[in-house]
């Protein structure tokens, strides 16, 4: 069968903006419960030279809003959202625990761990508030 191709809806750029921010924010919201719940938030803090609550959850909510807007910016580009929603996760994930937070901590990167089971669970949760990120972006882009 033969389709046409699928040309991505153009939203005001504006709209884009502010659908990731909210989204995002939600999406980060729901992630940074689950990492206080596992006492991550303090060591988001410790990037900053902290261990407040207020930090690590005011630094996790300006990198969940940055992540947001990059996946925002991947929508201009398609409008599958969910499937650009798993695919930011895993990149999300690379940038982030793998590449990123360690280095800033002085550890090297986490290449050589990446299928432990550690950074698997990293994985699904970056996957999670992508997936978080897209569903909500899907809901608000259709109003």
């Amino acid at each position: 069968m033969v389709t046409a191709k699928q040309r991505p809806v153009i939203f005001p750029v504006s709209r884009t903006v502010t659908v990731s921010l909210v989204a995002s924010t939600v999406a980060g919201i729901v992630f940074g419960l689950y990492m206080q719940t596992i006492g991550m938030i303090p060591m988001i803090a410790s990037l900053a030279g902290s261990e407040s609550l207020f930090a690590g959850w005011t630094l996790h909510m300006i990198i969940s809003w940055t992540f947001g807007l990059g996946y925002g910016a991947m929508t201009r580009f398609s409008n599958r959202y969910i499937i650009l929603g798993a695919v930011h996760g895993l990149l999300i994930w690379l940038i982030g625990p793998i590449i990123v937070m360690p280095l800033m901590m002085g550890m090297g990167t986490m290449f050589a761990e990446i299928l432990t089971g550690a950074q698997l669970t990293n994985l699904i949760t970056h996957l999670g508030f992508s997936l978080i990120t897209a569903f909500i972006f899907t809901i608000l882009m259709r109003r």
